[in-house]
């Protein structure tokens, strides 16, 4: 968020939701800037609509659902990942990267060119993804890999 500054003028952050705000600390140093500012505060929907002190509890109890909400997300996306494992499940997106796609972007990097130039002739050959091009994130993660695996085999 950027700077919040007082202009002697009545001014009110508008969120969609308190989700959108932040979580814990953040919420907190969020809270002392509004009202060292003036600044007040309004929930467009949720269960908090409507206009609010940013100085009074509605912080902190918004700080701990939201602290809550966001540990109980994880830990059933963490048990629904051993669920899937203990099934022989894979998690994550299959692979779509092969030799020959390595091969080409490992010449371009050679060329010095960026990752999104290196992924832009580059073209998935397997899978549901078949005839797309692979992201950028994809290109680095693959070339990340290579150069793990060469810095392992090199220090063996």
């Amino acid at each position: 968020m950027g700077e919040i500054r007082s202009s002697g003028v009545a001014a009110t952050l508008v969120v969609h939701e308190h989700k959108r705000l932040g979580r814990g600390i953040e919420l907190a140093m969020l809270a002392e800037e509004l009202k060292a500012s003036d600044v007040g505060l309004e929930f467009l929907a949720g269960e908090l609509k409507g206009s609010h002190d940013p100085s009074g509890i509605v912080f902190t109890v918004l700080a701990a659902m939201s602290g809550m909400e966001r540990e109980y997300i994880r830990d059933r996306t963490l048990e629904g990942h051993e669920s899937a494992r203990k099934r022989g499940k894979t998690i994550g997106g299959a692979e779509v990267t092969d030799d020959d796609m390595l091969s080409m972007a490992l010449h371009l990097r050679d060329q010095e060119m960026s990752l999104r130039d290196i992924a832009k002739p580059l073209v998935i050959t397997s899978d549901a993804k078949r005839g797309q091009r692979p992201s950028p994130a994809t290109v680095m993660r693959m070339l990340r890999e290579y150069d793990e695996q060469v810095a392992t085999a090199a220090g063996a």
